[in-house]
């Protein structure tokens, strides 16, 4: 095994509805997810000896444990289950997906790991038993298995894959601030009656769009009212030309926009780099 390099891509939600508080504490979503070209680098090699390095650099590689981190439980995994035996790796992450953001960035690493120990080193381990592995992780590793746009329909444990390409221009603008999944949803109050749903019939851009513009992100005010600069961010992009809508992804702290075309997409980027210089903003399209 020499020296392996992967992508881990970055998750957004498009839109995500709490529906209740489960007795575990959990709650049960509705969430349409997308994957962009905004991502980690992971760089993988075997080394002598028993104990594994797992390192952490670039713009977003500060304040992450290095000792207990979803790289590192995979590779626990792994070991319990007894697919390595007496080797070792060093894996190092660039990080260009800043934590506690809302982007996935730690699942989407634990993810990429899975599937590349999967196939290059042959475990043989069938779909259901990775999945059982990645919901040990935590809850969005599943999800960033395949990229492939994902439903998550509400009913426990099950997500739709779509075939169809959402072919979307994104704006995305983290304004420096790290956000507790547990803390923001635990602090939340809104709720959204619904059911849950069983299937996601989109023909076009323009109805995904038209769609998307009547839903919204449940946890948006509880992380305003922690972070209120996240609501200038908000507001700052979604009055510009092109932009169908702006919410946060995830639990935030991140911001997306929807643009019609990358032109206005990277305009309004460059205006975000001049009025909030400190932020990091990126233009990105989904794959």
């Amino acid at each position: 095994m020499n020296k392996f390099k992967i992508k881990s891509f970055c998750k957004i939600n498009l839109y995500l509805r709490v529906l209740s508080r489960l007795r575990n504490g959990y709650h049960s979503i509705k969430s349409l997810i997308t994957f962009c070209d905004l991502h980690d680098v992971i760089f993988i090699s075997k080394i002598k000896g028993t104990k594994d390095i797992v390192n952490f650099y670039g713009k977003f590689g500060k304040g992450i444990n290095k000792k207990s981190n979803t790289i590192t439980k995979v590779l626990r995994l792994l070991r319990k289950k007894k697919f390595f035996r007496k080797v070792a790796f060093k894996i190092s992450i660039k990080k260009n997906i800043p934590h506690g953001s809302g982007l996935g960035g730690g699942s989407a690493n634990a993810a990429s790991l899975l599937n590349f120990f999967n196939s290059n080193m042959h475990l043989g381990i069938g779909r259901n038993e990775m999945k059982k592995i990645a919901n040990k992780i935590g809850f969005d590793v599943p999800i960033s298995l395949e990229k492939k746009n994902t439903l998550i329909t509400g009913k426990k444990g099950q997500i739709l894959r779509l075939n169809y390409k959402f072919k979307l221009n994104i704006l995305i603008v983290y304004p420096n601030v790290i956000c507790s999944t547990n803390k923001i949803y635990n602090k939340s109050k809104i709720f959204t009656l619904s059911k849950p749903q069983s299937s996601f019939y989109i023909k076009n851009k323009d109805q995904l769009i038209a769609f998307l513009k009547n839903e919204k992100n449940d946890l948006e005010k509880t992380v305003i009212k922690f972070h209120s600069r996240v609501k200038k961010i908000i507001n700052f992009i979604k009055v510009q030309n092109g932009c169908h809508f702006s919410r946060i992804t995830g639990s935030g702290s991140a911001c997306i926009g929807i643009f019609s075309d990358m032109k206005t997409a990277i305009l309004t980027q460059k205006m975000i780099n001049l009025k909030f210089p400190k932020y990091l903003c990126v233009v990105s399209k989904t794959i």
